[in-house]
């Protein structure tokens, strides 16, 4: 396993992180344990979670599987933003209810800190300097260890970045966006962001729900019997992705995977993996199995050429003014050939 370093903190961490939405979900408990014992047996250290995981059963599950092990030797993140209950403090990120989350999850993960202390999202309402002057008192008291963000737009993410260097607090180190071959709009901001301010990125579904792990193909009349992709109402459904756009990303992968004789979710993996400020894509398993096939993203590397096949078949139209700005800079670097 390699391990990076977490933006520009001096955090170390494996290449995969191991996601744990599915447990107390899809994966019972001693399945989820079991894969938790895989993924560490392969040299993974990084966990991560969030407290509104099946209402904190996720956190438990996690917790009761760092009982009687080396704490320090891991590196636990968790979540904080959706609503846990129905009352009108439960939601959000005031002060009043990340410092209650916070505690809920410590007792959850039955751990005296937090390595990576997450924003879930983007809050409209609560004043911004709240949020992160309480997540800064969080670091000096060392509930804490580090903070991030999870699905912002980049101009709340660099907003955040500087309040908090305005202000001396404690600056968010990662960002958690979505990310894969089926979902590239996170280049157009977020990730030179992340490279320009030393963030590190720990993409979540890398294989797009599903999508990309082979299950399915061209000429396909409805999902197979048994995936989530039909239930589902988001950007993972049948409906957002039985589109010729999908299909011919999917036959790119398809292809590339027999060529280098590996699985089609170990080349969508590696292809994040890959990725310009990337630190660790975030796998979420249900089965043994399927951790042991994402693992092999790590074991081998794509040539310049299948990375541009897929980069090619995965390519999206940019909308305005990223395609003006881009026909601009074009232009003057064709014009800087020339006058050369």
């Amino acid at each position: 396993m390699e391990y990076r370093y977490l933006g520009k903190t001096g955090l170390k961490v494996s290449a995969l992180c191991l996601g744990t939405m599915t447990f107390a979900r899809e994966a019972d408990e001693a399945t989820s344990h079991a894969i938790l014992d895989r993924f560490v047996a392969a040299g993974g250290n990084f966990i991560d979670t969030a407290n509104v995981y099946g209402r904190g059963a996720s956190e438990e599950v996690v917790g009761r599987w760092l009982q009687g092990k080396a704490r320090d030797a891991y590196v636990v993140a968790t979540k904080v933003r959706f609503p846990m209950g129905d009352g009108p403090n439960e939601v959000g990120l005031g002060r009043k209810q990340i410092r209650t989350a916070v505690t809920a999850s410590l007792q959850r993960l039955k751990t005296d800190y937090i390595d990576l202390y997450q924003t879930h999202c983007w809050d409209p309402v609560t004043p911004l300097e709240e949020t992160l002057s309480t997540l800064n008192d969080l670091v000096r008291e060392g509930l804490v260890r580090y903070i991030g963000a999870s699905n912002h737009t980049g101009w709340q993410l660099q907003r955040a970045i500087d309040t908090s260097r305005r202000n001396g607090w404690e600056p968010y180190t990662c960002l958690q966006p979505q990310y894969s071959l089926l979902c590239r709009q996170t280049e157009w901001e977020l990730l030179p962001l992340c490279r320009d301010e030393g963030i590190g990125v720990i993409p979540w579904s890398p294989l797009r729900g599903g999508w990309l792990t082979g299950k399915y193909h061209r000429g396909m009349a409805e999902p197979p019997i048994g995936t989530r992709v039909g239930d589902q109402e988001d950007g993972t459904s049948w409906k957002a992705n039985n589109n010729d756009y999908t299909f011919a990303v999917i036959d790119a992968l398809l292809a590339v995977a027999k060529e280098v004789g590996r699985s089609p979710s170990q080349v969508g993996l590696r292809w994040v993996l890959e990725g310009s400020a990337i630190t660790a894509p975030i796998i979420g398993v249900r089965t043994i199995e399927q951790l042991n096939d994402n693992l092999g993203a790590v074991e081998f590397a794509l040539t310049a050429v299948q990375r541009q096949r897929l980069d090619e078949a995965s390519a999206l139209v940019l909308p305005y003014p990223y395609d003006f700005i881009a026909s601009m800079a074009q232009r003057d670097f064709d014009l800087d050939l020339t006058a050369r």
